[in-house]
This record gives structure tokens, C-alpha cells and sequence, in this order.
């Protein structure tokens, strides 16, 4: 069961990142990426994780994805070959963004634990 659900989960993927890119045309969606994709067990709900790489404002970016999450879930229904196309949520994957912070941190903590060492 855990590898068809995968195995879904990476076809939804793929084929929303291709809508997205193809056949959205809301500029104001910016570059879009779908990092991971969950599926309810009963494949009724899918949680789509994106990031906006480069967007200022990647929240509003999101708002814009949603409004056009009928027509994505209409075009996904029409190539893949499931019982029933879930229902459609997207959420913004932060991944990116947190371990860019958590970096600069360890960079900051092992400077100053440097100059500890060597107080000269």
C-alpha cells in the first residue's frame, strides 16, 4: 500500500510541477516548484507543498496558486488514470528558507567560538 501511495503521490507531483509550468498563465504565480506531495489515505486530499524561488512576497504568490486550483485539479482529472482526482491543497514549503536561517546561525556561532579560541 505504501508504494502505491508513493508511487500517486510522485504522479500527482509530477503532473501538477507540468501544469503549473504549461498551462497556468498567472504571471503573478512566479517560478513554482512542488517539493513533496501528501495524499490522504483514501486518496480523496492531496497536500501539495511549493516554494516560489526568488519571490519576494511567496505568500501572495500562494494566494494566486490557489485561485487556480480548480482549474489544476480539473486538468490533473484528465491525466491521470484514478478513480477519483483529490481535492487540492497547496501549502508553502518553508524547507528552503529555514535552513538557510539555521545556516547563517551555525556561521555566527562558529565564528564566535573562533574568536573565544583565539582572543588575538
Amino acid at each position: 500500500m505504501a508504494d502505491r501511495t508513493q508511487r500517486i503521490q510522485s504522479i500527482i507531483g509530477k503532473n501538477i510541477t507540468e501544469i503549473i509550468q504549461f498551462e497556468v498563465k498567472n504571471p503573478r504565480i512566479g517560478f513554482c516548484t512542488v517539493s513533496e506531495v501528501e495524499v490522504s489515505s483514501d486518496f480523496s486530499y492531496a497536500k501539495v507543498y511549493v516554494s516560489f524561488l526568488g519571490a519576494k512576497y511567496p505568500k501572495q504568490n500562494l494566494e494566486e496558486l490557489n485561485k487556480t486550483k480548480g482549474y489544476i485539479r480539473s486538468s490533473l482529472a484528465k491525466k491521470i488514470d484514478i478513480r477519483k482526482t483529490p481535492e487540492i491543497s497547496f501549502y508553502l514549503d518553508e524547507t528552503y528558507e529555514k535552513s538557510e536561517h539555521l545556516d547563517e546561525i551555525l556561521k555566527k556561532d562558529a565564528k564566535a567560538i573562533e574568536k573565544m579560541k583565539n582572543p588575538h
